[in-house]
């Protein structure tokens, strides 16, 4: 009987890289002539991107400054979910962004739905905030890679422990 081929979906984010794109940010921003003599700021906070500025535009320049870096450190801005900008203190604004690990449920849910109407002969199996997959074809797997990549899912995917 053929042993089982198996890999991982996982969804990770690489803290240190955020840190130092967070870093050249910082150093950007003090660079960058239209944010001369303008309060701007970007911190992290344990699992949290916190951004603080006089307005909603200056954050949105802060926001763009930010993606760009993450994507030149091979961070997906997908695990990064923005919430609603609010008034801080001083008149300024402030928004944060929760820095996603792992696959909830309801996105388990969705990505094994997609696999099965696929028509794959693959099984999936939710482990906690990961889905693995098996299959006795290493093509159907590979099927399966190719299918989530192209797939619009709002969270970056990994796959791991390919065996």
């Amino acid at each position: 009987m053929a042993k089982e081929a198996s890999f991982d979906i996982v969804s990770e984010t690489n803290v240190e890289e955020v840190k130092n794109a967070i870093q050249m940010t910082k150093k950007e921003i003090d660079n960058r002539f239209d944010f001369k003599g303008s309060i701007s700021e970007i911190s992290l906070e344990k699992e949290q991107v916190i951004i603080v500025s006089e307005s909603e535009f200056k954050i949105e320049q802060v926001k763009d400054v930010l993606t760009n870096k993450l994507i030149k450190r091979d961070v997906s801005s997908k695990n990064l979910h923005f919430g609603k900008v609010e008034t801080a203190f001083g008149g300024n604004v402030r928004q944060t962004a929760d820095l996603m690990n792992g696959i909830n449920k309801e996105h388990a849910k969705t990505i094994t739905q997609l696999i099965k109407q696929s028509g794959s002969k693959v099984k999936t199996q939710i482990q906690d905030d990961q889905i693995r997959v098996t299959g006795k074809n290493r093509d159907d797997l590979q099927k399966v890679i190719a299918l989530l990549r192209e797939a619009s899912l709002p969270i970056a995917l990994q796959f791991t422990n390919y065996r």
